[in-house]
């Protein structure tokens, strides 16, 4: 058998396909992406995961803010204490933009400590970076957004065992806007 018949069969079915079958319209494609401009200015809220916190964010421009969480955290190494941190954030794009809300993607870079004690009641200081990269759900017509983020951490002064650590944190909150 030669390549021929098979490829004579395969344009036949195509062409039969394209000729035959009823016009169809396509589906719209999305709106493309666009800059991120805040409409909210300062807003508290709680994050559930690695940190379970309070979590604050300030926009002191339309697309850049400071956010923060102070709250509890445990690591799979049984630690468990004090988290704090603070990040610069910056939202580049929104990735879906619609009358009732934008989805911002946004990146930052921040500081963080964590005060912890372990299963062997030994205690220890980490103080280190973390690199977030998250999506918010920012509505435009009420003062609240849902945040989902991964934060990339590591820590360059550990006053324990170890010496450097590197971790990945996650979590999901809200916050409410008061302005």
């Amino acid at each position: 058998m030669t390549i021929a018949r098979p490829l004579g069969l395969a344009l036949a079915v195509a062409l039969a396909a394209t000729t035959l079958v009823p016009e169809a319209e396509a589906r719209p494609r999305a709106r493309r992406a666009k800059k991120f401009e805040a409409n909210k200015t300062f807003g508290l809220g709680l994050m559930v995961g690695a940190p379970t916190a309070i979590s604050g964010k300030y926009f002191y421009a339309s697309d850049k803010a400071f956010d923060f969480g102070v709250g509890a955290m445990r690591y799979y190494r049984h630690r468990d204490g004090l988290h704090l941190h603070v990040d610069h954030l910056w939202h580049p794009v929104s990735l879906v933009s619609t009358a009732s809300f934008e989805l911002p993607l946004y990146l930052g870079l921040g500081l963080r400590i964590f005060d912890f004690d372990d299963n062997a009641n030994d205690d220890g200081v980490a103080i280190g970076v973390r690199a977030p990269i998250g999506i918010a759900f920012d509505f435009n017509t009420a003062p609240i957004d849902i945040f989902i983020e991964l934060a990339l951490v590591a820590d360059f002064f550990v006053d324990y065992g170890d010496r450097y650590d590197g971790d990945v944190n996650g979590a999901v909150g809200f916050r409410y806007y008061f302005e």
